[in-house]
Parts: structure tokens; C-alpha cells; sequence
């Protein structure tokens, strides 16, 4: 029986792993998480969404979008008409994410305040280049 428990919590494991890894895939790189959070304040042209989401290039912003969109988190409207206007908006599939995105902010808001006070232990230079590299 023990054997039999083992091999359950192996494959529980694994099937964490994977879920974890299918996740990761479908949210990968640096952009795709703020592309979310910038659309869950209402629908955005694509300029707004390139000056809301800074740094992001507009090749990339376009081919992450359409990631976005093939993996069902944003749907792209397009507004006939003189010029024609076409908006980003999130899904309804995408607020499944909610619980993902509050938990991020909440441990990088941890993690900075971490990072932050464990920097006011050393050198003062040190510290105020590293405080404005993070900020």
C-alpha cells in the first residue's frame, strides 16, 4: 500500500508540474501579464494600450496581442467607419486570471519592500543606485 501511495503523490506532483508549465506557457514573457492589466481598466485602441504598457515596442505589443487573442484573453473589435477604429478588450475567460494577477501584485509588493529594507542594510551609494534601478 505504501508503494501505491507513493506512485499517487509522484503523479500528483507531476500533474502540478504540468499545469504549472501549461500556465507559464500560455502567460509567458514580460508583457503579456500588463497587457492584461492594462485592458482590465476598459477597452483600448492599440496607441493607448503602447502608451499605457511603457517600454513595450510595437511589433511586440501587436504579436503579443495576437497571442492573447488565440489563447482566448482578448478579443479584437474592429469599428467600421471613417477612419476605422479598432479596440482590445478582455474576455470573460480572462477574469478567471483575477485571483492569478492579485496574488502577483501582492508578492512583488512583498518582495520589493524585502529587497528594499534588506538594501538599507548596506552601503548607502550601494543602496540609492539599486532604489532607483527598482523604482
Amino acid at each position: 500500500m505504501l508503494q501505491l501511495q507513493v506512485i499517487s503523490a509522484e503523479w500528483e506532483a507531476c500533474t502540478a508540474l504540468s499545469a504549472v508549465q501549461d500556465a507559464l506557457y500560455v502567460l509567458n514573457g514580460k508583457w503579456k501579464l500588463p497587457i492584461i492589466v492594462a485592458l482590465s481598466s476598459g477597452n483600448k485602441r492599440f496607441n493607448e494600450l503602447q502608451k499605457t504598457v511603457k517600454g513595450i515596442a510595437a511589433k511586440v505589443l501587436s504579436h503579443e496581442l495576437k497571442e492573447l487573442e488565440l489563447n482566448g484573453f482578448v478579443i479584437r473589435k474592429v469599428h467600421n467607419g471613417t477612419p476605422v477604429m479598432v479596440e482590445y478588450e478582455l474576455t470573460d475567460y480572462s477574469n478567471s486570471l483575477g485571483d492569478v494577477v492579485k496574488s502577483l501584485r501582492d508578492w512583488g509588493m512583498m518582495h520589493r519592500e524585502k529587497i528594499r529594507s534588506q538594501l538599507k542594510k548596506e552601503k548607502p551609494v550601494q543602496q540609492e543606485e539599486i532604489l532607483r534601478k527598482i523604482s
